[in-house]
């Protein structure tokens, strides 16, 4: 079991909402618009990032309050210890700015990372191979960062150095050389580390992706295509020699915030960009059942607690499929939460799960 005694409170449509008593399986059942994805997007906050939603703070706090919001968990790591409190949330008074405590003190975002991962699927991530490559690379950085908590201080360390050199070489005037060079070597130092997580995190995929059936979901081939040199020297040599090119740009044009996920369907040989959406939805499936499959072994925290969170993910399979699914989750490590508009669907783990209904930013226990 990982997290316990939830609390939401001014979180959307949720007043004061509490879930307790929960269990490896957690369902949450109610209609459209009554609040279940949002229990799952506070529940992701209890992560490094900006959620499942990736929504601004300030439009997370209920609607007509004043005073933020607050998500507080109760963590058990599995070891027989106290439970470790996990809060998130904002004030009113900046409430853009977000605040994080851990057992009762004040802690930073990437901090969260350190004690639970964090990994979700839902409709909205469908068009993920069609989308943007940023949304994949998002993407990458999600999953790597349940495999090594140290990943989001490397994605925030290239975000920030990144920032500054390109503020540098789209200036009007020529940027101090010798400052660019400090800038350039934390951004190679940040973006060899980002890099190597993401490709270590696709060769694991791949590892994971290879044992599983091919059957009742696609098997996608997964290839880490870099933007830029994987090495630290290299890729800061690299920087250097293209700076008339990038001022020209006035932007960065090598590294990894260039780098790309390319999937395509084994046995066919198609991109997965280019398949039906069933078939890219069951890619999809299958790499998030090949992720929570891994990360508890490929942890560099092993003892770290992991949570799936699927929004609507069982209405849109078949009985064999959800049957699979079902299946391979037993097999894992994860706490996991599924949502769905009734329990049908649930039936197979109905008697092995927690179940509440949710009407109205209300959950009442089953």
């Amino acid at each position: 079991m990982a997290l316990d005694r939830i609390t939401l409170t001014r979180f959307r449509n949720h007043a004061e909402t509490r879930l307790e008593g929960t269990a490896r399986f957690n369902l949450l059942v109610g209609e459209n618009g009554a609040g279940k994805t949002n229990v799952l997007e506070a529940i992701s906050l209890l992560a490094p990032g900006r959620g499942l939603r990736r929504a601004a703070l300030a439009e997370v706090a209920k609607a007509g309050h004043c005073e933020g919001f607050a998500v507080h968990a109760v963590l058990d790591c599995g070891d027989g210890a106290e439970g470790v409190e996990l809060a998130t949330g904002t004030s009113g008074q900046r409430p853009g700015r977000r605040i994080v405590h851990v057992n009762g003190s004040a802690a930073s975002a990437l901090a969260l990372g350190e004690w639970l991962g964090v990994g979700w699927l839902t409709p909205a991530m469908d068009r993920l191979f069609a989308d943007s490559a940023g949304g994949r690379r998002r993407f990458m950085d999600r999953l790597a960062l349940t495999l090594d908590p140290a990943h989001a201080g490397h994605a925030a360390r290239h975000e920030k150095a990144l920032g500054e050199r390109n503020r540098l070489i789209s200036g009007e005037t020529e940027p101090d050389p010798v400052w660019l060079d400090g800038v350039e070597a934390q951004l190679a130092e940040a973006g060899a580390a980002l890099a190597a997580g993401r490709a270590q995190l696709v060769a694991t995929l791949g590892e994971a992706l290879a044992v599983l059936p091919e059957q009742p979901f696609a098997r996608p081939a997964l290839a880490y295509a870099p933007g830029g040199p994987l090495d630290c020297n290299a890729l800061a040599v690299a920087l250097k020699e293209g700076r008339a090119r990038d001022r020209a740009a006035r932007r960065t044009l090598t590294g990894p915030h260039r780098d790309e996920l390319d999937v395509t369907m084994a046995g066919k040989g198609l991109l997965a960009a280019a398949c039906s959406t069933g078939e890219q939805k069951a890619m999809l499936i299958a790499i998030i059942l090949a992720h929570a499959a891994c990360a508890p072994a490929s942890s560099s925290a092993p003892g770290r607690p992991s949570v799936l969170l699927l929004d609507e993910v069982a209405a849109h399979l078949d009985p064999i499929r959800r049957a699979a699914l079902f299946a391979r989750l037993r097999e894992g490590t994860a706490q996991v939460w599924m949502t769905g508009t009734e329990l049908a669907p649930f039936e197979e783990i109905a008697g092995e799960a927690a179940i509440w209904r949710v009407a109205d930013g209300a959950v009442e226990r089953l």
